[in-house]
């Protein structure tokens, strides 16, 4: 999709990425999410909790073994090798209600709790069986290959905060200490709304100067993936009375995302609609490649994006600056970017200027190289890359083999 997205005809503050980074940031902090649900647990997966999950009972419950082998009294074995009785035998899910005492040991199995005596667990490869006695080879301090009662966590300990997503480490957490059911955020409304007479629906067959409406797709599945219910506008033509009605429809959602605006700009009705709307622009342009018309401001009380309509650049300005929005919109806390360092496999030349973010592949030990593309309307070449080369704004030359920053998407 080649449509474009233009910036305002208003004075533009065109940012550097750092101050519109911070910028979105500084909003996105003031968003609220609106309302939550009380889902299964399992229904939750992906949205972000509501309420705290709190421990219902000490963590562990009692003295938990962290090796198969034998339970002992720790003080018997300062000398070794030492023959003891073998008084019980206890596995996960069982127990042993008596006492160790002197000279005595139980076999106990990863997970069981440790009797009330004992203070370490011998390795069972440290041992030689033979009937009820037990030769201990090898010494072991007291605590050893236990984990003592309450040490990962004490009965109405907060185990995971509010604001948090719900992956798998969470849901184990959750169903750990019986939360079968658990309050999450509701997820925001984005509209997205492609605008041009050049666009069609995918399912149709473009004319020789039409294309496909891939960004509205793409974008769709960023906002799913980001935690958001897509809203997919029809197709907005270059008439202002239906655009401005889509628009107004759009702000209705929880944020808006435009995408281009007029074939080739000979007039440019998404600004005259967002100038009718009293829209306030935050920014008109960052200093970022590529994405740099991106556009993001403020009408009838709901924030917008316009972002441009070459398709990588509206994937990259996407992660770059609308997805904190949508974090604070589920209820999130606005995340830092996912920046790593690798070394750089060839050498890469550009011009300085403008912070880059270009497609990129992270493979073998930590090594990134650029994929080759044709700008940003090459999906293809995006497709193939699983994460952004960052290159500064001040360097024109990066070096084979330097280490350099990478953003993970």
């Amino acid at each position: 999709m080649l449509a474009r997205m233009s910036s305002p005809s208003q004075p533009g503050r065109v940012l550097s990425f750092a101050d519109a980074r911070r910028t979105v940031e500084e909003q996105a902090r003031t968003l609220r999410a609106g309302g939550a649900d009380e889902l299964e647990l399992l229904s939750a997966l992906g949205r972000v909790l509501a309420d705290a999950i709190v421990a219902d009972r000490d963590f562990p419950p009692f003295p938990r073994a962290t090796r198969d082998g034998y339970a002992v009294r720790s003080s018997e074995l300062r000398k070794v090798s030492a023959d003891l009785k073998v008084i019980a035998e206890i596995k996960a899910g069982g127990s042993y209600k008596g006492k160790l005492g002197p000279g005595e040991c139980a076999e106990i199995m990863t997970g069981a709790p440790v009797p009330h005596g004992a203070d370490a667990v011998v390795m069972v490869e440290y041992t030689a069986r033979a009937g009820e006695r037990v030769e201990i080879r090898r010494g072991v301090a007291a605590g050893e290959n236990v984990v003592p009662t309450g040490s990962e966590a004490r009965a109405g300990a907060e185990l995971v905060p509010q604001g948090a997503r719900l992956s798998y480490p969470q849901v184990a957490v959750a169903a750990a200490v019986g939360c079968a059911r658990v309050r999450v955020y509701r997820r925001p409304r984005i509209a997205i709304l492609s605008a041009g007479d050049e666009i069609v629906e995918i399912s149709a067959t473009p004319g020789p100067h039409q294309i496909r409406n891939s960004n509205s797709y793409s974008l769709a599945a960023q906002v799913a993936a980001a935690g958001g219910e897509p809203v997919r506008l029809p197709i907005a033509p270059d008439q202002p009375k239906p655009l401005r009605a889509l628009i107004e429809k759009g702000l209705e959602a929880d944020l808006l995302l435009l995408t281009g605006g007029v074939s080739m700009g000979k007039y440019d009705l998404v600004e005259q609609v967002l100038s009718e709307l009293q829209a306030r622009f935050l920014f008109t342009g960052a200093q970022i490649q590529p994405g740099r018309p991106v556009v993001f401001g403020k009408a009838e009380g709901k924030y917008f994006f316009g972002l441009p309509g070459n398709p990588i650049s509206t994937m990259v300005t996407f992660d770059l600056f609308v997805r904190p929005m949508i974090d604070a919109l589920c209820g999130a806390p606005v995340p830092p970017l996912v920046v790593v360092q690798a070394k750089l496999k060839a050498e890469f030349k550009t011009k300085t200027g403008l912070t880059r973010f270009l497609p990129a592949v992270l493979a073998g030990e930590s090594e990134v190289e650029p994929v080759r593309w044709q700008g940003s309307g090459d999906i293809a070449a995006n497709a193939r890359a699983n994460c952004y080369l960052v290159v500064p704004p001040d360097r024109e030359r990066l070096a084979a083999g330097e280490l350099v920053s990478v953003l993970l998407r």
